[in-house]
């Protein structure tokens, strides 16, 4: 997908007064070499689609990157060097994803990192950075809270995906991996809607970081 197709999705996209069962959201999870997004890279790029409440099974993408380097990171997400030899090269899985994402609400458990990762990707090699809204499960979280949305469950510690997926019985399945983890965080996602809807909170101006401007 070159960047003029990418920035064509947003000419007519959602606004903060769309219902949030209209959206396509993105549940996302990526797989980085370490924690500093200037200099680490991409392992991994897992993501899946919620619509309308719905995870749609058939509304995936996961990719596997080429790395150059074994390090520390490799004892959280196992995947070495020679994991990835056949992986693909940066730019081919960042325009095959911004194919897959289009205009789609970003979702994750502390998507910031990710973001942050997709980011510096993209400016590497297209010279621009998402335009895609995006909703951090971790911050509607503590305004449903806020919101009094938790009253009469069961108290948690930490808001951890790990906590929240105890909360809403959600088993765990390829934690550490990004589609694991993104489908994880699609089906906590899902129990967070309806939470959300019976709290107030049915637009995505009331759920989501604006979209950047531009």
């Amino acid at each position: 997908m070159t960047e003029s197709c990418y920035l064509a999705e947003f000419e007519q996209t959602w606004s903060d007064e769309t219902p949030a069962g209209e959206a396509r959201f993105v549940a996302l999870d990526t797989e980085t070499t370490g924690l500093d997004v200037k200099r680490d890279r991409l392992i991994t790029i897992g993501a899946v689609a919620v619509r309308d409440g719905e995870i749609l099974l058939d509304d995936v993408f996961e990719v596997m990157l080429k790395i150059n380097y074994n390090n520390s990171s490799v004892t959280v997400h196992g995947i070495t060097r020679d994991d990835a030899r056949d992986g693909m090269d940066e730019p081919k899985a960042l325009d095959m994803f911004l194919g897959y994402l289009r205009d789609g609400v970003i979702v994750g458990h502390h998507i910031g990192h990710d973001i942050g990762a997709l980011n510096h990707a993209c400016e590497r090699h297209f010279g621009f950075q998402l335009r895609n809204r995006w909703l951090d499960t971790m911050g509607l979280t503590l305004h449903l809270d806020d919101d009094g949305a938790f009253e009469g469950l069961p108290r948690v510690q930490g808001f951890t995906l790990d906590a929240l997926c105890d909360l809403f019985g959600v088993v765990p399945h390829d934690r550490h991996t990004a589609g694991g983890d993104a489908f994880m965080t699609a089906q906590v996602f899902q129990r967070l809607l309806r939470l959300a809807r019976r709290a107030g909170r049915t637009t995505l101006g009331s759920l989501c970081v604006p979209r950047p401007p531009g």
